[in-house]
């Protein structure tokens, strides 16, 4: 029987695309799978160390550039390790098997005796020793790979294995040093850039004065192309403080669909949508009682501590560009689709930027440094301003969510429908027919915005973690997908599940109410799955649920549950608040079970990191606007957690060597959310449905109830 290989070697068979033998004793492996913040190069290095048998020393991993990495699509939806990880231990085990074979020829002795030591090869049958670099010459690693099993026997396991090991961060003490984010690159002879925007990103240009933008201070060069305005300059100050005064010299009309800003769940259920049924399952019970609840989330930004930044040159025809960007390969094929150019005269290489939660600005400015190179004919670095990240960049798709559910006699869920009225969730670059790139919009010729297209389940994007796990008799699920939005959505850290799980969890503890039950007594109520079940009983264990009820007045905890995407990591969230003039999250704890855990700091640093965002988001974030453009512009307008107000946090893994790892950077988000509101309704006695719960939405629930 032929091997089941993972999709990306299907898509990437060649074997030297993933191994090489390099120079001085190290090997390279390359990925298609980026470093975004998240750790996941170091994750990746110690899964080929001991896929191939060798030191972290010894490896060197190069990632995200179209010149000679692996296309992996995008690096996102918590699939790094799940395919990247899988594809790159799948190569590293087929070029070690080569590699043994070639070993054994050499040393004269069955391959069953081979033993592997920091690529040093040695047999039990003789004292002689070989290693990669010595058969590099014997082994051609230019041939397709077969994943053939038949020998997987003889590789016996790394005496000292590195999966599964806190293995220090290597890209840590240049970024804390300020020296290894691509806004510290420099290209010799480059000039520094600046896109001039409107706080509506996709307003028309009216009027501008070209002549009176050169002769400003500090300008050495203007670009022009339609709604497409840069200024250029040698010193990055002064060309800054004439960006203020180069917007006075342009007037834009707004764009028409943007209008003055609704309440979520009104201007959800007023949008046109197409309404399809996208899951039935299983037959009603008889409920003796009915509840409904309508929850919903704003649209949220990216809010990226560091603005967005790219590089670009243009050098004998070849057009080469340095950006952040999540998938380098589609991005490219996108430059070159809107420029006109064939895609092999073009390469994006990833460097690393300030964090990254989804499809941030990176993208497009990787297209404004592109067009400004090809028009200036010069090498320049585009860094977006803060007020562009924050207006300019998609935003995460609002969503309002609807549960209708019956209750039985006993006490179970009888039937559970749910309902979703949202936006597409996935507008990256390579997604769906045409470019999704925003200055491609605003140059002369124009490319029309592609249609908006969202993600199928079982991954799904609006309806990501729709589909409830736990166990009712039947469960129907609802999509009303909405094309159009006032502003610009597209991929944000957990796309639908962070609503879906918010509505899902905050639901299931009304439904407790309802039926006189304890909130984890209620879940376990309704779970079979074992690593669910034991993820809930630890983190209630953790945070001693059984005392919940003897907090003081104005105290309350809860709980949050999910399974991201229904086949990635599980979590579970126990969150305990204080309501004063506002919500004081005094602890939060967390269980988590991806699997087989490849570096346990890593994992926490993503469970931990996705905790405090989704806070930020459930308490804070919202975008404004009005008919004019965006008006969430600047920290003031679009606050975000303090460091003094972040609490302390206590996460536990469950490992699973004898399984397959799974994705964990966007698990807690969903629960989180949920153990933040059912603690707020646990503490004060009213319901948040709406997010965020800021303190004039809670006033507000107070004085209705």
């Amino acid at each position: 029987m032929k091997p089941v290989l993972p999709g990306n070697i299907v898509s990437n068979p060649r074997l030297d695309t993933w191994v090489r033998v390099g120079h001085t004793g190290r090997l390279i492996v390359r990925s298609g799978k980026v470093e975004l913040g998240q750790g996941i190069s170091v994750a990746l290095r110690q899964i080929a160390c001991d896929g191939l048998g060798v030191t972290p020393a010894q490896l060197v991993l190069e990632a995200g550039n179209t010149r000679c990495s692996p296309n992996e699509l995008y690096t996102s939806g918590s699939q790094s390790i799940e395919q990247g990880g899988a594809a790159l231990r799948c190569a590293c085990l087929e070029a070690r098997l080569l590699f043994m074979r070639a070993a054994a020829e050499y040393l004269l002795v069955p391959i069953g005796t081979l033993t592997l030591q920091a690529g040093v090869f040695g047999s039990t049958a003789t004292t002689r020793t070989t290693d990669y670099w010595a058969l590099a010459p014997r082994v051609d690693l230019a041939v397709e790979i077969l994943g053939d099993d038949h020998d997987i026997a003889i590789l016996a396991q790394t005496p000292e294995p590195v999966v599964g090991v806190s293995l220090q961060r290597t890209d840590l003490p240049a970024k804390l040093s300020g020296a290894a984010f691509i806004q510290d690159l420099v290209l010799p002879g480059m000039l520094h850039a600046r896109v001039i925007r409107a706080a509506d990103s996709r307003a028309t240009l009216v009027h501008s004065d070209i002549e009176a933008l050169k002769a400003l201070t500090g300008v050495a060069a203007v670009v022009r192309s339609g709604n497409f305005v840069a200024i250029l300059g040698e010193d990055e100050a002064t060309l800054v403080r004439a960006l203020a005064r180069a917007a006075g010299l342009l007037t834009w009309q707004a764009c028409a669909r943007l209008g003055a800003q609704q309440e979520t769940e009104q201007a959800l259920l007023a949008a046109p949508c197409l309404t399809s049924q996208a899951y039935l399952h299983g037959h009603a019970g008889v409920a003796v009682t009915r509840h409904l609840g309508r929850y919903s989330r704003p649209y949220i930004a990216h809010a990226s501590i560091g603005p967005s930044c790219a590089l670009a040159q243009v050098t004998a025809g070849h057009l080469t560009v340095w950006s952040h960007s999540q998938g380098p390969h589609l991005l490219r094929d996108q430059i070159a689709l809107a420029l006109a150019r064939d895609k092999a005269t073009v390469d994006v290489i990833h460097v690393d930027g300030a964090g990254c939660y989804g499809h941030n600005g990176a993208d497009d400015v990787a297209f404004d440094a592109a067009l400004i190179a090809t028009l200036s004919g010069r090498s320049v670095r585009v860094q977006w301003m803060r007020e562009d990240e924050l207006t300019a960049a998609p935003f995460g798709a609002a969503s309002l969510v609807q549960i209708d559910a019956g209750i039985d006699e006993t006490g179970h869920v009888s039937d559970w429908n749910v309902d979703v009225w949202t936006h597409t969730h996935n507008m990256r670059p390579g997604w769906g027919e045409g470019v999704n790139l925003l200055g491609a919009w605003a140059m002369e010729s124009p490319l029309a915005e592609p249609q908006a297209l969202d993600v199928p389940l079982p991954n799904g994007g609006g309806l990501r973690n729709a589909i409830s796990l736990y166990d009712f008799p039947l469960q129907c699920v609802t999509h009303h997908l909405i094309r159009t939005s006032p502003v610009r959505v597209s991929a944000l850290r957990s796309l639908g599940a962070y609503a879906n799980v918010f509505a899902i969890e905050s639901f299931m503890d009304e439904l407790a109410m309802k039926a006189g039950v304890d909130p984890v007594v209620f879940r376990l109520r309704h779970l079979t799955d074992p690593r669910a079940r034991q993820l809930i009983e630890e983190v209630a264990r953790m945070a001693c649920w059984t005392e919940a009820q003897q907090l003081a007045q104005g105290v309350g905890m809860g709980i949050g549950f999910s399974r991201y995407k229904n086949q990635g990591a599980y979590c579970a969230v126990v969150a305990r608040v204080r309501v004063e003039e506002k919500i004081v999250v005094e602890k939060i704890w967390a269980t988590v079970d991806a699997g087989r855990v490849v570096n346990p700091d890593g994992l926490l640093n993503q469970i931990e990191g996705g905790i405090i965002q989704s806070m930020s988001w459930t308490l804070k974030e919202q975008v404004t606007w009005t008919s004019s453009g965006i008006s969430s512009s600047t920290w003031d307008t679009y606050p975000v957690v303090m460091f003094d107000e972040i609490p302390e946090v206590e996460v536990k893994l469950i490992d699973r060597p004898e399984l397959a790892s799974l994705g964990g950077g966007e698990a807690a988000a969903g629960p989180t959310a949920a153990a933040l509101a059912n603690a707020v309704a646990h503490a004060i006695g009213v319901r948040p449905r709406h997010l965020p719960m800021t303190p004039d939405r809670l006033t507000a629930l107070i004085m209705a109830d």
